[in-house]
C-alpha cells in the first residue's frame, strides 16, 4: 500500500569499501617493497656474506638455515603423514553409520594411498641426499687425485 524508501547509506558504503580496498592495495604495495629491499638485505647479510658469527649461536642458527643447510622438509613430512594418517583413521569412523564396506575402503585404501604417496616424496629426498653425498665425496677426492698426479 505505502511505498516508503528508507536512505541506507547506500553511496557512503560503496564508497568507503573502495578506499578499504585502496588503502588495502596501496599496503600490499609497500609491503611488496619491503619485502624486496629485506630480502635482498638479508641475502647479503647471511646467505652470501663471509660472516662466520662464531660468538653467536644464534647468528650462526640463523645462517645456516638462510642457506638451506639444514632441510626441515623431511621431518615435517613425517609429522603431517602421522597427522594425516590418524585423521583418515579417525574420519573413516564416520562412515561406519552409513556403510561398512565404505568405511573398511576408507581405512584400509585411504591409509595406503597416503603411505605411497609419503614414500615416493621420501624416496625423491632419499635420492636427493645420496646425489649430494656422492657429490661431496667425489669433489673431496678430486684435490687428492690433482695432488697425486703433480708428484
Amino acid at each position: 500500500m505505502y511505498k516508503s524508501t528508507y536512505y541506507t547509506g547506500g553511496a557512503t558504503q560503496t564508497s568507503s569499501m573502495s578506499s578499504m580496498s585502496t588503502g588495502s592495495m596501496i599496503w600490499m604495495i609497500i609491503a611488496l617493497i619491503l619485502a624486496i629491499v629485506g630480502g635482498f638485505l638479508v641475502y647479503f647479510m647471511f646467505v652470501k656474506g663471509k660472516n662466520k658469527f662464531a660468538n653467536n649461536k644464534f647468528l650462526t642458527w640463523l645462517k645456516d638455515f638462510l642457506d638451506f643447510k639444514v632441510f626441515w622438509i623431511e621431518t615435517i613430512a613425517k609429522i603431517s603423514y602421522l597427522i594425516l594418517a590418524l585423521f583418515i583413521t579417525l574420519g573413516s569412523f564416520s562412515l561406519i553409520g552409513s556403510s561398512f564396506l565404505a568405511f573398511v575402503g576408507a581405512l584400509v585404501l585411504g591409509n595406503l594411498g597416503l603411505r605411497v604417496m609419503y614414500e615416493g616424496t621420501l624416496v625423491m629426498l632419499m635420492i636427493w641426499k645420496n646425489t649430494a653425498e656422492i657429490n661431496k665425496k667425489t669433489a673431496e677426492l678430486k684435490p687428492a687425485k690433482a695432488e697425486k698426479a703433480s708428484k
